[in-house]
């Protein structure tokens, strides 16, 4: 099995996948466990003094005047854990939680947190052993971290709360740890606040949805080149020279991707016969300059990533030359931004994408298409109610698209009284993920259908290669009217699969 090595320098996106995805084991490096417990040494002498340390040896947020007692604070530690743990609604899906877990040890490895070794161990081992806290949908406001998602995991490693356990069954945390020979943590100073103060959730979520919309976006420059075929549209306007004049990076990588996509086919070029065009529709025409500035904001949002997947988000932090100073980096406006614009990015994808698909059903707008693909209009309906979903789920688009990083509501007593939404960020940008998959596996269901349609006519070879893998695996092509849902869910499942990428990328080698 693969195995992931955490030390102080943070991870990569690969690393998050291959724990979070892959079940990958973990094992922290020397550098640290050493870094680790020199940490610790700085938390254990400051708990030593007499004076006051925030998060050492004082209450949270807005009850950080009370000074507590050494008799208490190990009390106090196990009780913010306890209280923060309330989070409500349906559970978060399992990969999220794994991201969110190896993501705080990223942090606690850095050496920046003065958490003891042994717990960072106990991190590492509970993944290891295929065990899940049970985290819920709604709890965090994205400053101070993801406090209750991260709060729900730190009472697995007390010992507390509920988990799943690697064969998904949900049993109380106590029992799956003593299974796997796992003794549960018991917190000392500055250890329970360490657990529950980062981005971890929001960034987890945001390298998923980097890496599935990556396949998105090629896939969503398979349909549009399809689409253009089926319509009988020009590959002129993707030409490079054209592109290079406006040097946008993901317009010229787009317009690429469609461009290889045709070589070869007999549709291009006949827009200029029975119904002549001097152009092609916006949707058609624009494709590139719409997809590649989503890509452009996936290179972005890229970039926030790997700038906090190096960083050490807590509060307060541990330096080197041994202060503990309080901080605000665990505020999550940085993630939170991008999460929203690519939930814009992505709403706007679908919506072209559904505008090709319903050009593609049009009699009076697909240049010689039967209407709506059907096998004998009238008394076939063919794909009109495919569009109609595909409608509902792009209207869903565009209310998720709403940001939920201009929203902030004060907590804490006033103390955090400007939050990032991150989280409700992250979240919907995951059903915003699942929504464009559904879009695009739709217009391609429509493109090759109406490509099978135009008889006499002969397709690009990547266009074939499309059409036979598309069929093996399951989605039927033109006929009268059938059961179309499972159709459809067959499509949506070649898509999602990376299979449509796949089939392309045979005939034209990797897309960009």
């Amino acid at each position: 099995m693969h195995t992931v090595v955490v030390g102080t320098s943070g991870v990569t996106a690969s690393d998050v996948l291959a724990v979070a995805r892959g079940g990958a084991r973990i094992e922290l490096s020397a550098e640290a466990v050493a870094a680790l417990a020199a940490a610790r040494e700085i938390v254990d002498a400051l708990a030593a003094k007499p004076d006051p340390v925030y998060g050492v040896s004082t209450g949270f947020g807005a009850l950080a005047t009370r000074h507590i007692s050494q008799e208490l604070r190990a009390q106090l530690q196990r009780n913010i854990v306890r209280s923060h743990a309330a989070g409500m609604g349906p559970r978060v899906e399992r990969e999220v939680v794994r991201a969110l877990m190896f993501l705080r040890l990223k942090t606690v490895c850095s050496g920046h947190t003065g958490v003891r070794p042994e717990v960072a161990q106990t991190m590492a081992d509970v993944l290891n052993a295929g065990i899940t806290p049970v985290v819920h949908e709604y709890g965090s406001l994205g400053c101070s971290g993801d406090l209750a998602p991260l709060s729900h995991c730190a009472l697995a490693l007390m010992g507390e709360g509920d988990a799943e356990g690697p064969d998904g069954v949900v049993r109380p945390a106590g029992e799956l740890l003593a299974e796997h020979g796992i003794q549960p943590v018991e917190l000392r100073e500055k250890e329970g606040l360490a657990l529950l103060n980062g981005t971890d959730g929001m960034l987890g979520m945001l390298v998923m949805a980097l890496a599935d919309l990556d396949t998105l976006y090629k896939s969503a420059d398979v349909t549009a080149a399809l689409s253009l075929e089926a319509l009988l549209g020009t590959d002129k306007v993707l030409a490079p020279e054209l592109h290079a004049i406006r040097p946008h990076p993901g317009q010229g990588a787009s317009a690429a991707n469609m461009l290889a996509v045709l070589a070869g086919s007999g549709l291009t070029g006949h827009h200029q016969d029975d119904a002549p065009r001097v152009q092609d529709a916006y949707s058609v025409r624009c494709a590139p300059q719409v997809a590649g500035a989503g890509r452009d904001t996936l290179a972005h949002a890229r970039l926030v990533a790997e700038r906090e997947l190096a960083s050490a988000v807590d509060n307060p932090v541990v330096l080197p030359d041994g202060r503990v100073e309080s901080n605000g980096n665990f505020h999550g406006a940085p993630v939170a931004y991008v999460l929203d614009f690519l939930a814009i990015a992505a709403a706007d994808l679908g919506s072209i994408a559904e505008r090709r698909t319903d050009r593609l059903l049009d009699k009076n707008r697909s240049h010689g298409l039967p209407p709506f693909l059907a096998d004998d209009a009238g008394v076939d309906s063919g794909l009109m109610i495919a569009q109609y979903t595909q409608a509902a789920l792009v209207s869903e688009m565009k209310r998720l698209a709403v940001p939920a990083s201009a929203d902030s509501i004060p907590s804490s007593a006033m103390q955090e009284d400007h939050v990032s939404m991150g989280w409700s960020a992250a979240r919907k940008l995951r059903t915003a993920v699942d929504n464009l998959t559904r879009i695009i596996a739709i217009e391609l269901y429509a493109a090759t259908r109406a490509v099978e349609l135009r008889e006499g006519l002969t397709p690009a070879p990547a266009t074939r290669a499309v059409i036979e893998a598309v069929r093996a695996a399951g989605v039927q092509g033109p006929g009268p009217d059938r059961f179309l849902a499972p159709d459809l869910a067959a499509a949506d499942a070649f898509v999602r699969g990376g299979d449509l990428v796949a089939a392309v990328e045979k005939v034209t080698g990797p897309l960009q």
